[in-house]
């Protein structure tokens, strides 16, 4: 396939090298004849029997080879490869030992595939010796089972015992299958799946260990939750920390051929999206993507479920009852939508405001007053299904409520704020001047009043930025002005330049924005300092 490929890809180059080759075809035969009887009369001597094929390579096979080393046909010497079949797993290393005392192997080149099977469960002894003349040969070594596997593919060997039961030993083959089932299924995106087919089929392979001793193969560059996938999906979706060869690594470490790696989990822990910047295999991204999709969309129907109750009541219309009619029924099905279900997950994720399914059992008297209505419809609507309400924050009727600080911005209690609905993440408070939100257009119905709850003291970070002349002494009296506030200091960080000026990037820990902007003030009264300023806010 690959020399078919070659020949409609780049003709030229095929049929140059077909034409350089057959220029040489007497020489060729009579060299693989010469060899050929090399091996079997030394096999021989040593009673194995064995098939030995002589071969040339792929056309594809020296033009890789070209490219790679930047050679041209002529420097390429080793044009012949061997095949030799033998009966046992032992007579394969029995004839690699024979080969390597008739020839001298080449460093580096020596495979052994019959421990370490590839994915694709390929087997087979490979080395490369010099052979007469001084030439390179590459020599393959592998039983008749392994050699039908690799010329046919495992999907060749459905091999059934009595009563139509697959053979362990040969159903373990078929394993790579079902991967490649599993994939297609869990990846939507068919190019996503071709890349993945495309990494498993011609990766740079690492072997690794389990506890136990038995050898798992994945892509170079895999990571101990890699390892977890490959062992099972609950595995992987399970894992808090590994052990490589004893001690403990960070889950994003990358393993190396020879490790032993433990994987360390807890009924508790679930895959994170982060994950996904540094897994590699495809099993391991598409079970993550997946559980990730199924929990968004999980919340999501639980979320939408409350906002739509609570929107219902606000119209003193009975929820529970009408979930259960058939006019709920058709009223969501000429939104577009064939089931409940998806129409809770579409207003859980923010696609569709719940009035407009309200409004289908609303006189015209409601929808007029409604229409006269400012405020946005998911005011008093948004509760959280799962997770903590954010200290120091409150909203109108609601608690339980997910509330998170946009960190452009850090506001700090006495800031003006605003709150935006963010898709499946609750609400996120911004100071009303953020200027991500003044260049952002944000859907009117996603807005929220939300104001701080003053009766309880909470402490927010707020980065200030400072720059004064390089002077000694400057941060010790930065520092104490700030400590002079009461104010924490949680991280800094200082660098100073040629022009003998310095800039200072601080971390505070503030109970209020009065007691911040005191501290500007005071900053700003030391002579030495050019600029102080609120960075965000």
């Amino acid at each position: 396939l690959e020399d078919l490929a070659l020949r409609f890809l780049n003709s030229q180059v095929y049929y140059e090298i077909a034409k350089k080759i057959s220029k040489k075809i007497n020489e060729r035969e009579k060299y693989v004849d010469e060899v050929r009887g090399i091996i079997l009369s030394h096999l021989k001597e040593a009673d194995l029997d064995v098939e030995v094929e002589g071969r040339p390579k792929h056309f594809n096979s020296i033009y890789q080879k070209m490219i790679k080393q930047n050679i041209s046909f002529d420097e390429v010497y080793d044009l012949h490869g061997f095949r030799i079949i033998t009966k046992s797993v032992s007579d394969c290393y029995a004839t690699l030992g024979i080969i390597h005392s008739i020839w001298t192997p080449v460093p580096g080149r020596f495979k052994d595939y019959i421990a370490m099977p590839k994915a694709n469960m390929y087997q087979s002894l490979h080395t490369t010796v010099i052979g007469p003349s001084g030439q390179r040969i590459e020599i393959q070594i592998r039983t008749n089972e392994m050699h039908k596997i690799a010329e046919e593919g495992i999907a060749a060997h459905w091999v059934y015992k009595e009563k139509g039961q697959i053979d362990n030993i040969q159903s373990e083959k078929f394993n790579w299958l079902r991967q490649l089932i599993d994939w297609q299924g869990d990846m939507k995106d068919p190019m996503e799946f071709m890349e993945g087919i495309k990494m498993d089929l011609f990766p740079q392979e690492v072997y690794v260990f389990t506890p136990k001793g038995d050898v798992k193969s994945l892509p170079k560059g895999s990571t101990p939750v890699d390892f977890g996938y490959c062992i099972h999906t609950d595995v992987g979706h399970r894992c808090v920390g590994a052990r490589v060869n004893g001690k403990m690594v960070p889950l994003r470490e990358i393993l190396k051929s020879g490790d032993t790696v433990d994987i360390i989990t807890s009924q508790v822990k679930h895959p994170s999206k982060d994950w996904l910047k540094f897994v590699v295999t495809p099993r391991a991204k598409s079970k993550i993507k997946q559980f990730v999709k199924d929990e968004e969309a999980r919340e999501s129907l639980k979320l939408g479920m409350e906002i739509c109750e609570r929107e219902f009541k606000k119209y003193n219309l009975n929820p529970s009852k009408l979930f259960r009619s058939q006019e709920f029924i058709r009223a969501y099905e000429t939104l577009g939508f064939h089931k409940s279900e998806h129409l809770f997950t579409a207003i859980g994720y923010g696609r569709l405001a719940p009035f407009q399914i309200v409004s289908k059992f609303l006189s015209k008297e409601d929808l007029k007053r409604q229409e006269e209505k400012k405020e946005s419809r998911l005011r008093n609507a948004l509760k959280r299904v799962m997770g903590r309400k954010e200290e120091g924050i409150k909203i109108k009727d609601l608690d339980n409520i997910l509330i998170r600080f946009a960190k452009c911005c850090n506001p700090v209690p006495g800031d003006e704020i605003r709150g935006f609905i963010t898709r499946g993440r609750g609400i996120t408070v911004h100071t009303r001047g953020c200027a991500f939100i003044s260049k952002v257009e944000i859907d009117p119905q996603r807005r929220i009043d939300v104001e701080w709850d003053l009766a309880k003291e909470t402490k927010r970070p707020v980065r200030i930025t400072i720059v004064s002349t390089n002077k000694k002494g400057i941060l010790a009296k930065v520092t104490s002005v700030i400590a002079s506030n009461n104010i924490n200091i949680t991280s800094a960080q200082i660098n100073t330049n040629e022009d003998k000026k310095a800039t200072m990037d601080f971390v505070l820990e503030v109970g209020n924005v009065k007691q911040l902007n005191k501290t500007i003030r005071d900053l700003r009264e030391l002579k030495e300092i050019t600029l102080v300023e609120r960075v965000g806010g």
